[in-house]
């Protein structure tokens, strides 16, 4: 094994305490590493894997890395060894099927460097030898909360510390959560990881709070932004629908742990993953309200996210495409309408909703009817907020000129997603547009109405859905001709006169009405308004392009480059207002690269916190001030606050587990082998009639189609102390002897093989190749060992009727197979747990597979040239009357394409596929159609 050479002096970029001493800690032993979100995770695993790449000849391997992690750890790598000038640093290696084939991954692996290898070709490349273990001097495991036990980095680690007991494991997590599920988690999931020593990192931890709060601390000040009255009432209402909904939830299944279903969790972002967690095993069980219900909470809180980020228009439009999706076909009688749309507080929603938007005044006359609409945007309270802001930094920018420091003086907004980057930039593009009429321009100047205003970006939005909608309109109409009779006849729900029936009265134009109580259908469901022409052209007149918004460039949608100069032109950085959206450890690039001496948080997030912490820190010479804006009593404070408060219980959490916890063993059952255990499989008892003993040393060995290996079963077969060997299979997925070969099909992958008729095809090819296949249907885990959720027990005409026997039906498609195929064995097995253990038993007396007869199997003779051809022409042909399974390999090497057989008389095809098939085939193509029809 290739052993670290002594420490090479190299420069690191670790200025905190608690990254120099978990640094020391990480060079001295192999521990799991669990830090806080924010604290720096990336800039320390890259000054680590520095300090092994400038030693030189170290194979480290980096398992579990995303792309975007690759190509920040390769930056780094590569920026260290220039900063040191370390001469044999060689920087990271990514190893993925788009580049790198099986010769130059040996070449490369012989060279030793540091690889980021994907964990499907890693496993492999360990299992057929292709990157000895014992060569390897390290292994550096990221996202380690996503390691259980059946994952294949599990199964890395296992063939790692199997055959390399020196070299060294680190492990690194910033989640620390998935550590605190179940019963010792953290525990089991050392144990995962063939690890001893957890290194555990909070924010309170003594060193991390010396280090973030000395006197380099960055100024922050919070603003609490009250909401408006009608975004409360929107708010109150979403969370009584939620309420409600998780109400019927817990009634409806009363037989499952419902501690967590409860508002609070509901704020949460895996809520939505935590519900279906439970009620997965029971699906089909399920009744088909309850699987609405949690269909309908995930957009409840959809909603309650979009209520705050949104502006009015926009949420609006959202609701209505939500009712739009929702609304039966007109004329339709089933009931299909989420139970929340029945609720009052869904009646609020919509109505407020509109509100927002727009007011109708209802004019007096004997035909009474609403037909006035004027335009109310109303804009986001921090809109306002974020131009006082501005404002202010713009103030304190002139006034203090003298305050000199290496921050570049830009301002850096941060929200939560790129729709709310766009909102901010047309924001801020147009605050100071106004479009005023005629009349106002003569008016006196007012400097409260002369402020930052959205009234353009409001207007403008306001057009484009009214433009949508009637768009929305003529679409429904096309698609559903009753539309039309629902049209004519409508007439205004709120005045509650002349009720017409309820599929009448459906929804056609997207959604909302007018600022007015929208009526209810006879089923009790919310309705919708039609607005009537005069109506909408009245707010259009409103909303019409002033001159002042004529001014205005478009906005560009799809950018040609052309015309640059009219867009684009070069600022300084003191001179920008950047707006970018959250996204985990690359904010730490954009700290570093826009060194921003201004930053506003429009929205909380609790890692950003931590990274500002971190870099303000780390550089005593920028000073940093940030503003942290948040709604006041809302669902954004709710969910920032339960997000602090369950990191720091999962944390303390650990803190007691890890006080209490018995030592780790890391020795794996199967790594050291018992002799004992050895001895006694030398010995096969299990022969009757007096046999001879049969002399069995070897371990057991599987061959494995390469492919299989996205699935846990090979992770669990080689911890039965079976030798897994890899190989590209044709024939099957695993082959236990040289007689048994077993398909192996998840429920899902059944189905999609049976409607292509894959199936039919691979169990043929396994009949020719070996004398027991079998088919293995596997389930999940986790989820029901049944078929009726696959089952078609509707007692519709088409599923009983004897031309359409199993169409649909997954049972009856099995049937069908098995009368195709008598031989045909099936295994039924509820987890890969189970497979494992059948495997195990059907090996019992069988001689190995020879992984070499695997591979060739399918490729011998005829088939081998197959392997060249288009299969869809060969499936197009095995359709003609008198083309078979026997006779298409023929036709497919002596001809060239479908037009030639098609072309060639009855003799020429006798030679390759018979008489009578010959008479059927030319038949077929020479049938004139025309002629039959007269």
């Amino acid at each position: 094994m290739a052993t670290p050479s002594a420490p090479q002096p190299v420069k690191l970029s670790l200025p905190l305490v608690y990254q120099q001493k978990l640094f020391e800690e990480l060079r001295k032993e192999d521990e799991l590493v669990i830090l806080a979100r924010g604290l720096g995770l990336m800039r320390l695993i890259t000054n680590l894997l520095h300090s092994y790449d400038a030693a030189g000849n170290n194979l480290i391997v980096v398992v579990n890395a995303e792309d975007r992690e690759n190509a920040w750890i390769g930056e780094a790598l590569a920026e260290h060894a220039a900063i040191s000038m370390s001469p044999k640093a060689r920087g990271l290696t990514v190893v993925n099927t788009d580049f790198t084939s099986v010769g130059t991954r040996e070449k490369m692996y012989a060279a030793s460097g540091i690889f980021s290898i994907t964990s499907r070709i890693l496993v492999v490349d360990l299992l057929t030898g292709l990157l000895n273990p014992e060569t390897i001097t390290g292994i550096v495991l990221l996202h380690a909360d996503r390691v259980v036990a059946t994952s294949l980095e599990a199964f890395i680690l296992r063939i790692y510390r199997q055959k390399n007991k020196v070299g060294f494991l680190k492990a690194f997590s910033d989640n620390p959560d998935p550590f605190t599920m179940g019963f010792s988690p953290l525990a089991t999931m050392m144990r995962n990881m063939f690890l001893r020593k957890t290194s555990l990192w909070p924010r309170f931890h003594m060193h991390v709070a010396q280090s973030l709060e000395g006197k380099k601390k960055a100024e922050v000040i919070e603003l609490e932004v009250p909401m408006t009255d009608a975004m409360k009432q929107i708010q109150a209402a979403i969370m009584e629908c939620v309420e409600v909904s998780i109400h019927e939830l817990k009634k409806g299944n009363s037989g499952l742990e419902m501690d967590d279903w409860n508002l609070d969790s509901a704020l949460l972002k895996n809520f939505d993953v935590i519900v279906r967690r439970q009620l997965d095993p029971n699906w089909h069980r399920v009744s088909w309200k309850t699987k609405q219900i949690v269909g309908d909470l995930t957009v409840l809180r959809g909603l309650l996210q979009s209520i705050l980020a949104l502006d009015a228009v926009s949420f609006l439009q959202q609701l209505d495409t939500i009712h739009a999706a929702h609304s039966p076909p007109p004329g339709s009688t089933k009931q299909t309408q989420p139970p929340w749309l029945f609720l009052d507080a869904a009646h609020t929603i919509f109505d407020t909703a509109k509100r927002r938007v727009y007011s109708g005044t209802q004019k007096t006359g004997p035909d009474t009817s609403i037909d006035s609409l004027h335009p109310v945007l109303e804009e986001q309270p921090k809109w306002a907020l974020l131009a006082d802001v501005l404002e202010e930094i713009d103030r304190d920018i002139y006034f203090d000129r003298s305050a000199r420091d290496d921050s570049n003086g830009t301002i850096l907004i941060m929200c939560s997603d790129t729709n709310t980057c766009r909102q901010l930039r047309d924001y801020l593009q147009t605050m100071h547009v106004k479009p005023r009429t005629e009349q106002k321009v003569e008016e006196i100047y007012d400097p409260e109405e002369d402020g930052p205003s959205a009234s353009f970006m409001m207007r403008r939005k306001l057009r484009n859905y009214l433009k949508w909608k009637r768009e929305f309109a003529q679409v429904s109409a096309s698609l559903f001709s009753e539309n039309q009779k629902a049209l004519s006849g409508a007439v205004d729900p709120r005045l509650g006169k002349n009720k017409q029936p309820a599929n009448k009265r459906r929804r056609v134009r997207g959604g909302g009405a007018i600022g007015a109580a929208p009526g209810r259908l006879d089923n009790g469901s919310i309705a919708q308004y039609f607005e009537k022409p005069n109506e909408v052209a009245e707010l259009m007149a409103e909303i019409q392009i002033t001159e002042e918004e004529a001014k205005q460039k478009e906005d560009v949608v799809e950018d040609p480059l052309e015309n640059m100069d009219d867009y684009y032109q070069l600022y300084e950085m003191k001179d920008l207002v950047v707006i970018h959206a959250y996204d985990g450890d690359q904010d730490e690039h954009v700290l570093e690269e826009v060194k921003p001496k201004y930053i506003i948080m429009y929205e909380p997030d609790a890692a950003f916190i931590r990274r500002v912490e971190v870099y303000r820190s780390s550089h005593n010479d920028r000073n940093v001030k940030v503003y942290f804006l948040y709604y006041g009593n809302s669902v954004e404070e709710q969910r920032y606050l339960a997000t602090v408060r369950r990191e720091k219980d999962a944390f303390t959490r650990l803190i007691k587990e890890r006080a209490s916890m018995s030592v780790v063993m890391t020795t794996d059952a199967h790594g050291a082998e018992d002799p004992q255990e050895a001895f006694l499989r030398t010995i096969n008892t299990r022969i009757a009639g007096g046999g001879r003993l049969a002399a069995t040393a070897q371990p057991p060995r599987v061959v494995v189609d390469v492919r299989e290996f996205r699935s846990s079963l090979p992770s669990l077969l080689h911890g039965r102390n079976m030798v897994i060997v890899p190989c590209m299979l044709t024939v099957g997925d695993y082959i236990l002897s040289p007689s048994i070969c077993i398909e192996r099909k998840s429920v899902s992958d059944l189905i999609s093989s049976f409607k292509d008729g894959r199936l039919y095809a691979q169990a043929e090819t396994m009949f020719q190749h070996y004398k027991s296949p079998m088919l293995l249907i596997e389930f999940d885990q986790n989820k029901s060992f049944t078929l009726e959720p696959f089952a078609d027990f509707s007692g519709s005409l088409s599923s009983v009727s004897a031309a359409n026997a199993g169409a649909n039906d997954l049972q009856s498609k099995i049937v069908l197979l098995t009368l195709a195929f008598p031989k045909l064995r099936i295994i039924w097995s509820s987890s890969p747990y189970e497979t494992a253990e059948i495997f195990e038993r059907l090996k019992t007396q069988e001689p190995e597979p020879d992984p070499i007869a695997a591979v060739k199997a399918g490729l011998e003779g005829g088939q081998a040239e197959d392997q060249t051809f288009n299969t869809e022409p060969q499936e197009m042909l095995g359709k003609v009357p008198g083309v078979t399974m026997k006779n298409i390999s023929n036709l497919t090497l002596e001809t060239e394409n479908i037009k030639e057989v098609a072309n060639m008389e009855a003799k020429d095809l006798e030679k390759y596929v018979g008489r009578e098939a010959a008479t059927n085939i030319a038949g077929f193509f020479k049938k004139d159609l025309l002629e039959d029809e007269d």
